[in-house]
């Protein structure tokens, strides 16, 4: 059994992100469960391009994604995407999609097959905050969760995928007082908890 794990690269002023950074310290097994790991751009479409070749040539049977979401508490799997692009920023290009659909024949949503609660319920087992999330947001993490779903229910109806957030590194607060933050070997614990899930379902 495999597991492809997404992070992506730093985006905007700062200069690191946890996403790629947890992702590169996740074990390469996890309760017998093989991790291919992948970095991604910061990019609308051009993220899912890469992580469309790698679902060819890994072949996983799970794909989780994560990202960066300044701003919470706690580790945040994420329940649903939605088929919207919004971006209140530009990303890494410099593209700013707004009140776009991604897929003119996408459905208006897609819930994720992952048991998002039982990841939850895993990482605060480990002694972080953590809680499941009905919003992914209308930037890229959004658009790559739903992008995700939409291969998936036309290309790949055995593979299981989904998303989730994790909180800004505490050296990236440092300037932005009152925020929350997370360790990165945090970050690190409550992924690979989450990934132990997986494993034996």
């Amino acid at each position: 059994m495999k597991l492809l794990l997404t992070g992506f690269d730093p985006f905007g002023k700062d200069k690191i992100n946890p996403a790629i950074e947890a992702v590169k310290k996740v074990p390469d097994e996890i309760s017998g469960l093989q991790i291919a790991k992948l970095e991604i751009p910061t990019v609308f479409f051009k993220s899912v391009e890469k992580i469309h070749k790698a679902i060819l040539s890994e072949k996983p049977d799970f794909i989780l994604n994560i990202g960066q979401a300044g701003g919470r508490y706690g580790i945040t799997p994420e329940r649903v995407a939605i088929n919207f692009d919004d971006a209140r920023v530009p990303d890494n290009e410099g593209q700013q999609p707004k009140e776009k659909l991604i897929h003119d024949d996408g459905e208006n949503a897609y819930f994720t097959q992952l048991p998002v609660k039982e990841m939850s319920k895993a990482i605060k087992e480990e002694q972080i905050p953590s809680y499941v999330s009905t919003t992914a947001g209308t930037f890229v993490c959004n658009h790559v969760m739903y992008q995700v779903q939409y291969i998936i229910h036309r290309e790949f109806p055995n593979l299981k995928g989904g998303f989730m957030h994790i909180p800004f590194l505490p050296s990236q607060v440092v300037n932005r007082p009152g925020v929350p933050s997370l360790s990165l070997d945090d970050d690190v614990r409550g992924i690979t908890a989450a990934i132990k899930v997986l494993a034996v379902k």
